[in-house]
């Protein structure tokens, strides 16, 4: 049986955060520049919503005074979503901001950055995160505190070998995650080119009146889906999976899809159309198994039409949002939108077209949800000692 031993995290590795980085320092492209918002989305693989950049100017500078984030480093969120740990997995540049994330860097030899990474995805972690986290509004961790932690550490080959086990499911999510990447944006790709570029099957000798193809129609939002505002939470509710909640429950945001937990019953059981309506204002997910949608979210609910194209086109539609503090749309602001309608024909041969890609997504879709289960069971087993490597 591998001997484990109590260490703070302190003595572990280098524990620090990043220099100041002002809003008038932000420009349109440059070096990437990460807020907690897009370490989570890292940390599960998923694209970044909204990028903000530095100039490389100032990276360099930063670079040559202070260091920055490397290989093998580990950040951690530090406000708001407490806990989250990403693990920098190469050597692209891009920068933090400071108070947001916790810089782990400089790791000892005895320790892995690796094996620290998945005891931070542990439940017992978050709890200790929680207990010395300051604040009562807004919770957050402090690199004092976190220099003080303690974890239990096996040998620095146990580690790797705990890290490794682990590892090997999220080699498989990832790569799973990139297969549905390539497969929505050949979908898009089919999409932009039929209905964008108008160069669909026939568009040679097919018409165009009052500035659309013959046979293809002008309607409004309204008219050819239901739009509905989501609600208040539900009242069986959980924020985990359970055996009788089962049902997920979604909110504006583009982690995990706005995922905000579980429930018992399905509100909307046909496939759908989503939009953010607040936060990640105009964020829109295409939803193929039945939920419940709460607040700040909009479905939208097709009649007739293909779903999938639907999903595309209001992709590509400008949403004007108001509200000065915070943007929001609404559902009568959007419900007389107009929506071009193909012509049925080239509008099943869209569906028969791009139909195999949703259901090949939907598969890896569930394949990750079974890998991600299957690692959280084992996760705890392996950072208690319960199962030795």
């Amino acid at each position: 049986m591998t001997e484990w031993k109590k260490v703070k995290l302190g003595k572990c590795c280098e524990i620090t955060s990043s220099k100041r980085i002002f809003y008038n320092e932000y420009v349109e492209s440059g070096v990437p520049f990460y807020r907690s918002k897009e370490i989570i989305e890292k940390a599960k693989g998923e694209t970044i919503s909204e990028p903000l950049f530095i100039s490389q100017s100032r990276y360099d500078e930063i670079k040559r005074q202070f260091g920055v984030p490397q290989k093998g480093d580990l950040l951690l969120t530090a406000v708001g979503s407490l806990g989250i740990p990403y693990r920098i997995k190469d050597s692209s540049p891009f920068y933090f901001k400071d108070g947001n994330l916790i810089w782990f860097r400089n790791f000892e030899e005895d320790y892995c950055s690796d094996f620290l990474c998945y005891w931070f995805r542990t439940h017992s972690a978050y709890q200790l995160l929680y207990n010395i986290a300051i604040g009562s509004a807004q919770k957050a961790l402090t690199i004092s505190s976190i220099k003080q932690l303690e974890i239990s550490c096996p040998a620095i080959n146990t580690q790797r070998r705990i890290a490794e086990v682990l590892s090997r499911y999220d080699a498989l999510i990832e790569n799973y995650q990139r297969q549905i990447k390539l497969l929505e944006e050949a979908a898009q790709r089919l999409y932009k080119e039929w209905f964008v570029d108008l160069r669909f099957p026939g568009h040679e000798t097919t018409p165009t009146i009052n500035g659309i193809p013959d046979g293809w129609q002008k309607k409004k939002l309204g008219e050819i889906a239901s739009l509905k505002a989501g609600g208040d939470k539900p009242k069986v509710f959980s924020s985990e999976k359970t055996f009788k909640l089962t049902v997920p429950v979604y909110s504006n945001g583009t982690v995990n899809e706005g995922l905000y937990g579980y429930t018992d019953t399905a509100e909307i059981k046909v496939p759908c159309v989503t939009i953010s309506a607040r936060g990640s204002v105009g964020y829109t997910v295409l939803r193929r198994t039945p939920f419940v949608p709460i607040v700040r979210l909009i479905s939208v609910i097709p009649d007739d039409l293909y779903v999938g194209y639907l999903f595309f086109y209001i992709k590509d539609m400008p949403l004007d949002s108001n509200g000065a503090a915070q943007q929001q749309i609404t559902v009568p602001m959007i419900k007389d939108k107009e929506i071009i309608i193909p012509e049925n024909g080239v509008l099943n041969a869209f569906r028969n077209q791009v139909e195999p890609f949703f259901i090949e997504v939907d598969c890896l879709k569930r394949s990750i949800h079974s890998l991600s289960e299957a690692r959280d069971r084992l996760l705890p087993k392996l950072m208690s000692a319960e199962i030795d490597v």
